[in-house]
């Protein structure tokens, strides 16, 4: 079985950055939840910074992107592996 590495890049992608997303906005009616986890998500993509919802935006674009290579690569080993396996 193969999996579609389009598909998965896309499901990826939506999952992360809606996490990052959901993660911001609750921040910002709430300044003390998920700081933690958006300080690391401000070490991992560069020019992110915890200041409101534009650079909730933007994380959420970086996260997106992230996920959704991350998403493509595992179809694609997951393919490759599971070619040389059969």
């Amino acid at each position: 079985m193969k999996l579609n590495a389009k598909a998965l890049a896309i499901t990826f992608g939506l999952l992360w950055g809606g996490a990052v997303f959901l993660v911001a906005l609750c921040h910002r009616f709430s300044p003390d939840y998920g700081v933690d986890f958006l300080r690391v998500v401000a070490s991992i993509y560069p020019g992110y910074h915890i200041a409101g919802m534009k650079m909730g935006i933007v994380g959420t674009l970086y996260a997106m992107l992230d996920g959704a290579v991350c998403g493509f690569l595992i179809a694609w080993l997951y393919n490759k592996l599971s070619d040389k396996a059969a």
